[in-house]
């Protein structure tokens, strides 16, 4: 697969797949080289401070479905490996029982992910520059909508964060004093559904 033809997002179909997706060093490797471009196992061992042999197996289980590719070495020795895209994304729709319970052990680990450098975050919080500390940090609000609205809702912040995906692949185009930031999009519905009668509007004269 060529840069030019590399997609911007896999969808995985298979539970098969997205289980073997659903690994912590697996989702690292992946984090490593989209963020920062072809690497080999070495230089991948060395970022995330592991094994060769152990890096290596985890990035042929991500080639194997799909996730990795292998790209040609400048000296032809050990050959670099890339991400196939940039975003991974799933069914979390999905009536297959396979597929809800993968999507549901990615998900976990997800979270833990994000927690983890969420706390990372705050250990060096106070170090951080003034005018980062105050662009940065957390946050939350509480809607009212429909399910139709809330895609609608998701779908406008990923077109808006997808303005900056050039800057990932192409370091030339970030501008002097830009950094990586994590952006966490989470849309948890609190509640039971409605009922028929709440939905419509009860009587209670």
């Amino acid at each position: 697969m060529t840069d030019e033809a590399s997609q911007r997002s896999i969808k995985v179909t298979d539970p098969r797949a997205l289980r073997a997706y659903a690994h912590p060093l697996r989702m690292r490797l992946i984090g490593l080289l989209r963020g920062e471009g072809p690497m080999t196992a070495t230089q991948a061992a060395a970022r995330l401070d592991d094994n060769v042999p152990n890096c290596s197996f985890h990035l042929r289980q991500l080639a194997k479905y799909g996730f990795a590719e292998r790209v040609p070495g400048a000296d032809g020795r050990e050959r670099p490996w890339r991400a196939t895209t940039q975003y991974t994304s799933w069914d979390d729709d999905s009536d297959d029982p396979a597929m809800k319970a993968a999507a549901d052990q990615l998900n976990s680990l997800m979270l833990a992910q994000y927690l983890q450098r969420a706390q990372d975050y705050l250990a060096v919080r106070a170090d951080e520059p003034v005018e980062w500390r105050a662009a940065a940090g957390f946050g939350d609000a509480l809607l009212h909508v429909t399910a139709a609205e809330l895609r609608e809702v998701t779908e406008g912040i990923d077109a808006l964060l997808a303005r900056y995906d050039e800057r990932i692949a192409d370091p030339a185009k970030r501008p002097p004093g830009s950094r990586p930031v994590m952006i966490v999009q989470m849309a948890l519905p609190r509640g039971a559904e409605p009922s028929e009668g709440q939905r419509a509007g009860s009587d209670h004269d």
